[in-house]
């Protein structure tokens, strides 16, 4: 079973972001997730345009944009620019978003819905027979360091079992520790955003982390 180490990039150190970025793509993280914000959806502001050139410019990974975004169409051609390669969208700020997502997939990214931890999966049912992936916000979302929302992983839990019908892929965002992903990759989940609780502002080195986790996931999903 494949996994994925995502780098939650609004907690890495912008003062070096070029020198964040060549030492994460060497220490073998797989993806990286960039959180833009508009201070109206979420009250915050994420990572910029300029700094996703940055991020691009040193690594081939793939970029997964985590839009917490009113009108996010309004956002895709700049995103095509940059080299976006997944886009998640959330569904309450959007007035047609099967729309949307159906232009994501045409303009050639990857398209998902992000689920915040409040919005009931009724609420957005109609929406995984268009989507790729689905991030499954466990906090409430807009800054790095919240705290779990204890009934997020029954949700995916939930998710993953849609995924098997809908054919789309599952990934955990926030407060991703170690017990988390124990837990939950060898249930199917795809993808684990990486922020505070985990990866960054530790004593040890992003290798060291991230070599850790492959090690201990790859024990705990062996020949599943």
């Amino acid at each position: 079973m494949s996994y994925e180490l995502c780098a939650s990039m609004m907690c890495a150190d912008f003062s070096y972001l070029e020198r964040e970025v060549k030492i994460l793509d060497a220490a073998g993280i797989d993806v990286f997730h960039i959180d833009i914000m508009d201070g109206r959806f979420v009250d915050n502001f994420g990572v910029g345009y300029q700094d996703m050139k940055v991020i691009r410019k040193f690594t081939n990974k793939p970029l997964e944009v985590h839009l917490m975004v009113k009108n996010p169409w309004n956002y895709l051609e700049t995103l095509q620019h940059v080299g976006a390669n997944i886009i998640y969208i959330h569904p309450e700020a959007d007035l047609d978003p099967a729309t949307t997502l159906e232009r994501i997939r045409k303009m050639g990214f990857a398209p998902g819905i992000a689920i915040n931890p409040g919005t009931s999966l009724a609420y957005v049912d109609n929406l995984f027979h268009w989507v790729d992936r689905v991030l499954a916000l466990c906090v409430n979302p807009g800054h790095a360091g919240r705290q779990y929302v204890p009934y997020a992983g029954k949700k995916v839990e939930q998710l993953l079992e849609l995924g098997k019908e809908f054919n789309f892929d599952v990934v955990w965002d926030g407060a991703c520790n170690m017990d988390k992903i124990e837990k939950y990759a060898p249930l199917g989940v795809k993808g684990f955003v990486l922020g505070t609780s985990v990866l960054f502002g530790k004593n040890q080195s992003y290798a060291e982390i991230i070599q850790n986790l492959k090690s201990k996931v790859d024990k705990l999903c062996g020949g599943i």
